[in-house]
């Protein structure tokens, strides 16, 4: 089988550096006390921003206890997927079973990336304590109004390890993803209004700082991009997922509806 035309089997060397650049300068930034001073006293005044009106609004409590449960993330996942799967919009339906192998090749990347990333954390001491936990009775726990969906769903409003964002990571490297292949205006917008919407819930309930999304995701989602994109790794990784998938596409092909998906068809 021919190469996948979407990814290159060269080094960019210009995007590979721009994606190398820009993480290493917003962690020093980060590391630099004046800058973390900066960052702190920011996510403070923008957290009580979104988290206050959850004492008072009921509407806004709800919404955002929907959007902090566990369950709520399968949904985001699946939206993800759909749009990557559609055929003809971002991408051509030719192109759907090449760009989402490729996409999970440079997914799993980033988390080796953060698996490293995590254990040069830890030791120099540069993991904390979601800001909900730091602030205490100032932070609005979504989880005290709504015990019962917390035990059995789990509400996302704290974490004892909250540094980088883990979710804001996912959602900006398939945002990234798919921009080096989006062509028009409604694209960039509907697939950044859904990275910056889904993104939200963790910060309303205090889960994250916002520094764990707009320094720690935005990390390693460039650094994934970056390494996974703009190097032969893409190009190779999902030549070689697609020789080893296609016996199960060929499969699927005579299961009736399943074959009518650009995934399978194309």
């Amino acid at each position: 089988m021919n190469k996948p035309e979407l990814f290159q089997a060269r080094w960019n060397v210009r995007g590979l550096v721009i994606c190398n650049l820009i993480p290493i300068a917003l962690l020093c930034f980060w590391l630099w006390p004046v800058g973390n001073a900066l960052c702190t006293a920011f996510d403070e005044w923008f957290f009580h921003l979104l988290n206050q009106p959850l004492a008072t609004n009921s509407a806004w409590r709800h919404i955002w206890a929907v959007g902090s449960v566990r369950p709520f993330d399968l949904i985001v996942g699946i939206i993800m997927l759909c749009l990557l799967l559609r055929g003809d919009w971002v991408f051509k339906a030719s192109e759907v079973r090449p760009a989402i192998l490729g996409f999970v090749a440079i997914l799993v990347l980033m988390v080796i990336i953060r698996t490293v990333f995590e254990k040069i954390c830890d030791p120099l001491g540069l993991q904390h304590d979601s800001i909900s936990i730091v602030l205490g009775d100032k932070a609005v726990h979504l989880s005290d109004y709504f015990p019962h969906l917390d035990k059995r769903l789990q509400i996302k409003d704290s974490s004892n390890q909250s540094f980088p964002g883990d979710h804001a990571s996912v959602l900006l490297i398939w945002a990234l993803f798919m921009s080096m292949f989006m062509r028009t205006a409604g694209q960039w917008l509907l697939v950044w209004a859904l990275t910056f919407l889904f993104m939200m819930p963790r910060l309303v309930a205090g889960a994250h700082w916002g520094q764990d999304d707009y320094i720690g995701a935005v990390f390693l989602s460039l650094l994934g991009l970056g390494w996974g994109y703009f190097t032969p790794f893409a190009a190779v990784a999902s030549s070689w997922l697609l020789r080893l998938t296609e016996p199960l596409f060929r499969l699927a092909r005579h299961v009736p509806l399943v074959r009518r998906m650009s995934v399978i068809s194309g």
